[in-house]
């Protein structure tokens, strides 16, 4: 059989994939904190006709002869490129200008925890910072475990344990840390001691409670695990967890949202380029067919 035909196979294969990829990136060109992923391609196995030949006295060196048999996805990467902000003026909303991502956990203990850059958290009955699912957003403080990264802590914004004096407003700044106001009119930094939320209006910083943050080596060894969520695997890297200004992912703003990063004039280019590549390689197929029609006929 013609090898043509299992290389125009190949490349329908991949194309198909490539648009499957471009088609996930379109449907969440409006989802907040998306990452759009991409296909390259390498070709595939090459049959040797003949092998290179040095150059010697006598004669001139020749190259090798080799026929392609198709080509293969070599990766389907998840560019972490920053997405365009969007302006919405609330308090809970949050975005990272920098490399770091929000972390989340379906546990207050923060076991089995997942990033995110998608910042559009609330407060649930209870007064816990959560994200669209339910998920615990972490903060830190200055507790450390013995990996040297800051010890997970849920963050309650609702009544200061030591006075049962409730919150009546609150704001987060760059750096992550939640200044509150309790119905006294007393102003410090929202502060968790383990057991109690209450407001810190001293210097001692060291149970002040901000939004933490991860910083990964190598954000495109990320696993999508849907919800804008992401798992750490094995070829991540180097995890660090903390306050923001510790893990240098960046600064935090409040009042805006990181969107997705998709761009539609790109997709929109690469889908031309995905459906004529799919047609070409239909159409290898189609004349390799015509020929094995005309060597079926030669016997009559």
């Amino acid at each position: 059989m013609l090898k043509s035909l299992y290389s125009g196979v190949s490349g329908m294969k991949g194309f198909q994939t490539k648009l499957d990829v471009i088609g996930n990136n379109v449907a969440n060109v409006s989802t907040v904190g998306f990452k759009k992923s991409r296909v390259v391609f390498q070709d595939l196995l090459n049959q040797n006709i003949s092998g290179a030949m040095t150059p010697n006295n006598q004669r001139g060196g020749t190259n090798p002869q080799q026929v392609g048999l198709g080509s293969k996805i070599a990766a389907i990467d998840t560019l972490h490129t920053p997405g365009s902000p969007m302006t919405t003026n609330v308090g809970t909303d949050l975005t990272i200008d920098g490399n770091g991502y929000f972390v989340v956990s379906a546990s207050k203990d923060g076991s089995n925890p997942l990033l995110t850059k998608a910042g559009n958290f609330t407060l649930d009955g209870n007064g816990y910072l959560v994200d669209a699912n339910g998920n615990f957003v972490l903060g830190a403080t200055d507790t450390k475990n013995a990996d040297g990264n800051a010890v997970p802590q849920p963050i309650r914004i609702s009544i200061d344990d030591t006075s049962s004096k409730k919150f009546t407003s609150y704001s987060i700044d760059a750096d992550g840390y939640i200044n509150v106001v309790d119905e006294d009119g007393k102003i410090g930094k929202l502060a968790y001691d383990g057991t109690k939320y209450s407001v810190n209006d001293t210097t001692n910083t060291a149970n002040n409670l901000s939004i933490a943050t991860s910083v990964v080596q190598n954000p495109a060894g990320l696993k999508k695990v849907g919800n804008s969520l992401f798992e750490v695997t094995g070829n991540a890297g180097t995890n660090s967890f903390g306050r923001i200004n510790e893990t240098d992912g960046g600064q935090i703003y409040s009042g805006v949202l990181e969107m997705s990063n998709v761009d539609l004039t790109e997709e929109f280019t690469e889908m031309i380029v995905a459906q004529r590549g799919f047609q070409a390689n239909a159409r290898t197929i189609t004349t390799s067919d015509s020929i094995l029609e005309e060597i079926v006929n030669l016997k009559r």
